[in-house]
């Protein structure tokens, strides 16, 4: 898929205050850690993650994506009130129904006539969001809209914590667990328009897109039977794996999509997942980590937020300069994965 008119405008996050560090987490868990006998310091070491962001209080997840869309619009040179669509697009939300956009549309101040709706797709929303909102930006449908995502992964942490210490597990048992210990939070919102209305904005270029649903039951989570929250498992190892083999499909299609070469990329963002995933994607893909820029140490996964998030991060640290080409490699439970470039 090629896009051909559409910019970012601006992109923004919102770092939550509290820091759980890994080495928290399993003081946390000092009981089942005990009695497994498993060596402190075993999370930080299998994932890289050395701490993660939370609130300190009760956030929907509207709340948290106006907060970084309000910062998005206000480094925008567009007006709240000329916003013609708002996707919000995470993992976290604040209901059932209505759609949480229509939370966070209400935050942001936007106008009545702007088109509200959710997008959900596991950790890939943001980046979906941003193919539907360019695909209507360049058929003429509108001229200008944002994209929001605020993840909040502590009820789910909390609640494997809960779990895990009142549940009679053994060291088999506990992995389909591990990966929610990795579970961070954030927000972020990206401005995106018609290239008349921003001249100097970030250009998508378009990219590719696989699918591979036959191992849609490597990692899934939904509220459990009691109604006591959030419940997520993973087959991390599979996951890895199986992720990786569908992104290496996934990056010959873009190259071939875009015309690119692994040189190309100037800079490479990736959804964060941990070093064990990085590691294993850069070999199989050829890329080098020098390009590459990452925030699991610091925020752990994110969810939809994670890569733009990490974006904007890499442009604010100056990573990303003006005219570089940039590949943004998402990918997500479903298993999804979706490649986007784009000339900053």
């Amino acid at each position: 898929m090629r896009t051909q008119s559409t910019v970012i405008d601006s992109i923004a996050y919102v770092s939550p205050p509290s820091v759980w560090t890994s080495e928290y987490i399993e003081k946390k868990l000092g009981p089942l850690y005990e009695r497994l006998r498993l060596p402190e310091g075993r999370l930080e070491l299998m994932t890289g993650i050395r701490e993660r962001r939370f609130w300190d209080h009760a956030i929907r997840p509207s709340e948290a994506s106006a907060e970084a869309g309000r910062e998005a619009l206000k480094r925008s040179g567009i007006p709240a009130d000329e916003i013609e669509v708002c996707i919000h697009c995470s993992v976290s939300r604040d209901m059932l129904e209505p759609a949480s956009a229509s939370f966070a549309h209400r935050l942001m101040g936007l106008s009545p006539e702007t088109q509200v709706f959710d997008v959900s797709n596991a950790c890939l929303g943001f980046l979906n969001s941003l193919t539907i909102l360019s695909a209507m930006i360049d058929s003429g449908q509108v001229r200008s809209g944002i994209v929001v995502s605020g993840e909040n992964g502590r009820p789910l942490l909390e609640r494997t914590i809960q779990l895990l210490l009142e549940g009679d597990f053994n060291r088999k048992t506990i992995k389909p667990y591990f990966a929610n210990l990795t579970i961070g939070a954030g927000a972020v919102a990206a401005v995106v328009c018609h290239e008349s209305m921003s001249p100097s904005g970030h250009r998508l270029l378009g990219g590719a897109c696989l699918a591979d649903t036959t191992n849609n039951d490597l990692c899934q989570g939904d509220s459990n039977a009691e109604g006591l929250g959030y419940e997520m498992q993973t087959d991390s190892e599979e996951m890895l794996h199986a992720g990786v083999n569908l992104a290496k499909r996934t990056w010959a299609s873009f190259k071939g999509e875009l015309n690119w070469r692994n040189e190309t990329a100037d800079r490479v963002v990736c959804h964060q997942v941990g070093s064990a995933h990085q590691k294993l994607l850069f070999e199989t893909l050829g890329l080098d980590t020098d390009r590459d820029y990452s925030t699991f140490a610091e925020y752990g996964n994110t969810g939809s937020a994670a890569l733009p998030l990490t974006l904007a991060k890499a442009a604010e640290d100056g990573f990303i300069k003006k005219g570089d080409q940039v590949g943004l490699l998402g990918i997500g439970s479903g298993l999804n994965c979706l490649m986007l470039g784009v000339e900053w």
